[in-house]
């Protein structure tokens, strides 16, 4: 009886055991895993930027740790750390990326293509920004980080992008200030609904929901029977935005109340351009070295005429490394 039990333990712990190894397989299957051998740091790295050309990420970052590890101290290897950013952002490993950053900013602050480390930061932040009706925590990380980019490198490339984020986060905020309010209208709590319609006045003016926010100030003052709030919010929304339709309906109810404001709606203009929120991949910005793989490879080349690897039937390629074995 002693037996079979113990008998029946290994078994449950060999299988417990087999479980756990085809997790740990399954959790990292698509991760790269490269046999340690010394080779060129030229072509260690070329060949990850020829693997983020094929947008096979995880290669890439595969190799690119590969000449961290090998090369640590030199140049190749500063490159291979914003070039792992660059990939885990690609692969929407968003966590990942910005701890490559992080970590190229504290080991070389006042290097140049810092500036990208701070770009690609900000990036992986906004790109985590979700619908307004959801928690917008991402969205405040987001804005601290872009104001960030523009505010450290104003003349670069990083801050134009970042500029046109900006706008598109502040959106986003008062949109979020905007379902916030309209709710609270709906349910009759007017003094808290224009709380938030006054806070996008205030904070977010120059976003394409400043009308209406004026609009529901007017309609919520007269509600609250507070009039010359009403009435000089409706001489803001008329004297600004003379065109927009939510001012044609803030002259219409203040008409209605007699109240008539001094400005005529003016037909025929509409409302204010906005800019649609993007999350677009092909339109960021590509780090600094991302762009001399070819100039990697011709110098791999140059520098080894040896056959760097045996391949079967006496073929060799000594271009770029072979594909990386994978889980």
């Amino acid at each position: 009886m002693s037996l079979l039990s113990n008998t029946s333990k290994v078994t449950v712990i060999a299988v417990m055991s087999a479980l756990a190894l085809s997790a740990c397989a399954g959790n990292n299957k698509n991760k790269t895993r490269l046999a340690y051998e010394e080779r060129p740091v030229e072509l260690l790295y070329s060949t990850g930027a020829d693997r983020l050309d094929r947008r096979q990420w995880n290669q890439a970052v595969g190799y690119f740790q590969e000449v961290e590890r090998q090369h640590p101290y030199s140049e190749w290897s500063r490159r291979s750390i914003l070039m792992q950013a660059y990939a885990h952002y690609q692969g929407n490993d968003y966590a990942e990326a910005v701890a490559d950053a992080d970590r190229f900013i504290q080991l070389y602050p006042g290097n140049a293509t810092a500036a990208y480390a701070h770009y690609i930061k900000s990036i992986c932040y906004f790109e985590q920004i979700v619908d307004v009706n959801r928690d917008q925590a991402a969205t405040g990380q987001a804005l601290d980080s872009l104001r960030d980019v523009v505010q450290r490198y104003p003349r670069s490339e990083y801050a134009a992008d970042a500029r046109l984020k900006i706008d598109m986060v502040n959106d986003q905020l008062a949109g979020k200030e905007m379902t916030i309010g309209r709710y609270y209208l709906r349910q009759g709590d007017t003094l808290a609904a224009a709380n938030r319609f006054k806070t996008v006045v205030d904070r977010y003016q120059t976003t394409t929901h400043t009308p209406e926010a004026l609009y529901r100030l007017v309609e919520s003052y007269l509600t609250l029977g507070l009039v010359e709030e009403a009435k000089r919010n409706g001489a803001v929304l008329g004297y600004n935005y003379p065109g927009d339709v939510w001012y044609g309906d803030a002259y219409r109810l203040l008409t209605s109340k007699g109240l008539k404001p001094a400005v005529e709606p003016k037909g025929g203009s509409g409302g204010i351009f906005r800019v649609p929120f993007v999350k677009d991949k092909n339109k960021t910005v590509a780090p600094p070295e991302a762009t001399d793989s070819n100039v990697a490879v011709e110098k791999s080349r140059s520098a080894d005429k040896r056959s760097i690897f045996r391949l079967p039937f006496g073929k060799t390629d000594k271009g770029v490394l072979p594909e990386a074995e994978t889980n």
